[in-house]
């Protein structure tokens, strides 16, 4: 199994030990570095949170400087799903080592995904053995489901945000992870960005911001 062993971080504002986590999970050919530069964005309404944004394990092919989560060839479902499947063990250590670091639980932790990260963000929190707190995804979308609906599986509210103009991920991604996690019973809450590409405008920022201060501030 590949091993998370570097990334990008911001502490707490306060100073203190964390009261919770977010784990920001870049896109392909991205970085930690890149998708840590949110967190001062949302540092203010979340003071005592830890931002943890790693690189992926593997270095991007055709993106040299770039990490991915897996080698991204293609949108076929069946590519996706063993895709991020082959991803996910490394983030749970990752998220294991964590909260453990930090005695803290799923109920203290956030995932937020770019991209390729929201395609992780949603595998990993849905199988995860107790819910986290919340998921934001970004311009992704949900790889697979299968083997969910017959099983008890973690149910956390998930916030989808994308734009009409993606040219990379298509907005149909949100309107079909939409309706899928809805027929399994997950709280789903979604935002169009009109006129946004494969990016984040700041209302989509802010939306997400206030989606995770508020499911930290129900968990506490």
């Amino acid at each position: 199994m590949s091993k998370i062993v570097n990334g990008a971080s911001l502490k707490p504002r306060t100073g203190t030990r964390p009261r919770n986590i977010v784990l920001l999970l870049h896109g392909y050919g991205s970085s930690g570095t890149d998708m840590i530069s949110l967190a001062p964005q949302w540092q203010d309404a979340l003071p005592d949170t830890l931002f943890l944004a790693p690189h992926a394990p593997q270095r991007c092919g055709m993106m040299g400087a770039g990490y991915q989560w897996w080698g991204l060839s293609g949108f076929a479902p069946s590519a996706l799903a063993a895709g991020a499947a082959s991803a996910a063990p490394a983030i749970d250590a990752f998220i294991d080592r964590k909260l453990a670091e930090y005695e803290l639980t799923e109920a203290d932790l956030a995932l937020v995904g770019f991209s390729q990260g929201t395609m992780m963000a949603l595998h990993i929190a849905l199988r995860r053995p107790s819910a986290v707190a919340a998921v934001v995804g970004y311009s992704g979308m949900l790889t697979a489901t299968a083997g969910l609906a017959h099983s008890d599986f973690a149910k956390p509210p998930v916030l989808l945000v994308h734009g009409t103009a993606d040219l990379v991920v298509p907005i149909a991604a949100l309107h079909m992870a939409e309706s899928e996690l809805k027929r399994l019973g997950v709280a789903v809450t979604t935002h169009v960005s009109y006129g946004v590409a494969h990016s984040v405008d700041p209302v989509g920022l802010r939306l997400g911001r206030d989606f995770v201060r508020d499911a930290f501030d129900r968990s506490s």
